[in-house]
């Protein structure tokens, strides 16, 4: 496992890569399949990086296979939108059921997102899926599920991708809505089939909840001080990312003293928001990042979701036991995210720094999951969807936050399944003039940038001013892409 081994051998000859940036793309060696036993490779490394004229990117390509980008192969002349993407989606299939290097291998074929994204993403596959459903690709989809289930039942939770650099953290819990997709399709028997592995999601996201009366937060729980609980991001690892590693090392530089740094990097990996000013102290500088620190809407909701689905998942099997303890469970979540995560002086859901006892400064589109979900009263809904329509709605779609940083999951950005969430959150609470423009405006964002292109794009900016400018993030934007097509596919028929 070249991409996990930071202390072997095997670790220097990685650290010497990433540092010295002999890729352009940090992720580009972690992915890289060896050619050799890694342990012969560390020791050929060892004897030979010494030697003069030594050229360490010859001796890479020498001992291991480099992967390149999934290129999205198609000619934008394949029709419409629509049809391009229903061409796509076998272009992006990818099937490995060995493992390879970082690699971890899975039983079916599943739909990678594209660009330098070539594995199974976790929350990503949600988004895909809605498309892939249109498509009628209900093969797919239930593939994918159960690579997902494969992943909970052999390791015991999903990571953020099938990638062994990923085994330290999950990402945002989507595989009850993917579930739930699938009993759309096929009925109430899938949340039998399923349960067992919806019960072991469970289970990782509540792990350390027996470890509470000594301490506030252990893993990804935190107790509050009224008893609740609530989940934040984590990741068991506090090390340099290894499809980041150089990125990471010079951040610490500049804040040799923060010894958290590294965990909170990775804890804002598994949220999906890589990176924002919601998990940044400063609002600002990303060496301030405190992700660790915060309970977030957009988690607890999805965990919430998890929840009423084991809640169905009794009903539907006749075990009373089980569904009145679960119903307890979503009452107590349901009650606690409304206690924290209202913010009544600013009239939005609002995530809760749990040290400081207070709301974090930042306004994002993580304030619409409660209406997302269902849970959010009327008033409270009308305050967030006015907010939203006055601040986040634009002529493109909706910005991630109400502020620009150089950070990608910030203004001016705009990301598919965020607009998904925001158009289905105002459809759900009535305000289908909200809701149609955030479709509208995001599907002509879309097909305009296409027409230039004839390209989707893993994210777009909302804004037109920004045209053509780099608009933040550690690495470019990526094209192919699974949550914009599946996205794309769902509102045009919706």
């Amino acid at each position: 496992m070249i991409a996990t081994d930071t202390t072997s051998a095997i670790g220097a000859l990685f650290a010497d890569v990433q540092a010295q940036h002999v890729f352009k793309d940090q992720k580009t060696f972690a992915d890289a399949e060896p050619l050799f036993a890694l342990p012969y490779i560390a020791a050929k490394y060892a004897n030979q990086k010494n030697w003069p004229g030594f050229d360490l990117l010859a001796f890479i390509r020498e001992n291991f296979f480099i992967p390149t980008s999934a290129e999205a192969n198609l000619s934008s002349d394949a029709g419409s939108i629509c049809d391009y993407i229903h061409n796509l989606w076998d272009s992006l299939t990818r099937f490995n059921n060995l493992d390879k290097g970082s690699l971890i291998g899975l039983p079916h074929p599943y739909v990678a997102p594209g660009g330098r994204f070539n594995e199974l993403y976790y929350w990503d596959s949600y988004f895909t899926m809605l498309g892939l459903a249109e498509s009628g690709r209900l093969d797919l989809v239930e593939g994918m599920v159960d690579n997902f289930t494969y992943l909970i039942n052999s390791i015991g939770f999903i990571p953020n991708a099938n990638r062994t650099y990923y085994l330290t953290r999950s990402q945002v819990p989507f595989y009850s809505s993917m579930v739930r997709l699938l009993q759309d399709k096929k009925g109430d028997a899938v949340l039998v089939k399923y349960r067992e592995a919806l019960e072991k999601e469970y289970g990782f996201w509540m792990r350390g909840a027996e470890n509470l009366n000594q301490q506030p937060a252990s893993l990804h729980v935190v107790k509050m001080e009224d008893g609740a609980l609530l989940n934040r991001y984590w990741d068991t690892e506090n090390t340099p990312r290894p499809e980041g590693y150089a990125l990471d090392i010079a951040l610490m530089n500049k804040v040799p003293g923060n010894k958290n740094l590294y965990r909170n990097l990775r804890a804002a990996c598994e949220s999906g928001w890589d990176f924002s000013s919601r998990w940044l102290a400063d609002g600002n500088n990303l060496h301030s990042i405190c992700t660790t620190e915060i309970i977030p809407i957009d988690l607890n909701c999805m965990l919430l979701h998890l929840e009423q689905t084991l809640l169905d998942a009794y009903t539907v099997s006749g075990n009373g036991s089980m569904r009145r303890k679960y119903e307890t469970i979503v009452a107590g979540r349901i009650d606690a995210i409304e206690k924290y995560l209202w913010n009544e002086a600013d009239g939005v859901y609002k995530d809760y720094h749990f040290l400081k006892k207070q709301h974090t400064v930042s306004r994002s589109l993580a304030m619409l999951f409660p209406l997302y979900v269902g849970i959010s009263s009327s008033e409270h809904a009308a305050q967030v969807l006015a907010f939203v329509r006055a601040h986040l709605l634009k002529e493109g779609g909706l910005l991630t936050t109400d502020v620009a940083t150089d950070q990608q999951w910030d203004a001016p950005n705009g990301w598919a399944p965020l607009q998904w969430i925001g158009y289905k959150a105002a459809l759900r609470y009535g305000d289908r003039d909200l809701a149609g423009a955030i479709r509208s405006n995001w599907m002509s964002n879309i097909e305009y940038r296409f027409a230039q292109t004839g390209k989707l794009m893993e994210k777009y900016p909302v804004m037109k001013k920004y045209d053509g400018k780099n608009t933040g993030g550690e690495y470019p934007n990526q094209d192919g892409f699974g949550w914009t097509n599946g996205v794309y596919l769902k509102m045009k028929n919706a």
